[in-house]
């Protein structure tokens, strides 16, 4: 596939996929005998996985540590293990402060939609 088709097929612009290459976020992609890069089933596999990753705030320096552990094969195995955990365990956190926002959201819009911030304001309540 091209660089477009890649860019298409997964939203992400081409100068960001040209990025996550030069910093090593994905592998190095083969080039055609144009110069042009040809990304294999492989390559997009890896463009899945940052997009998902990156998606749920895998910090980029994360996932460069991850690829190069990952290329450096199996002796690396515990090391990566280790390094998803510590991301899993930074991500239910993040998921436990969304929730709690998540609900604050909710009491703020039911309280909007009973109408009782227009009530509070007549009485000279203080919205928090």
């Amino acid at each position: 596939m091209t660089i477009s088709e890649v860019s298409e097929k997964f939203d992400i612009p081409q100068d960001t996929l040209r990025y996550y290459e030069r910093i090593g976020l994905i592998p190095r992609v083969n080039r055609n005998k144009s110069g042009i890069r040809d990304y294999t089933e492989e390559d997009c596999n890896w463009v899945e996985f940052i997009k998902c990753m990156r998606g749920a705030g895998i910090p980029i320096e994360v996932l460069i540590e991850y690829v190069a552990l990952f290329q450096q094969g199996d002796a690396t195995i515990e090391a990566r293990k280790q390094l998803f955990i510590e991301q899993r365990r930074q991500l239910i956190e993040k998921m436990k402060d969304m929730q709690k926002t998540l609900e604050r959201l909710d009491y703020k819009i039911a309280k909007y939609e009973n109408e009782v911030i227009p009530a509070e304001k007549a009485l000279g309540k203080k919205e928090n």
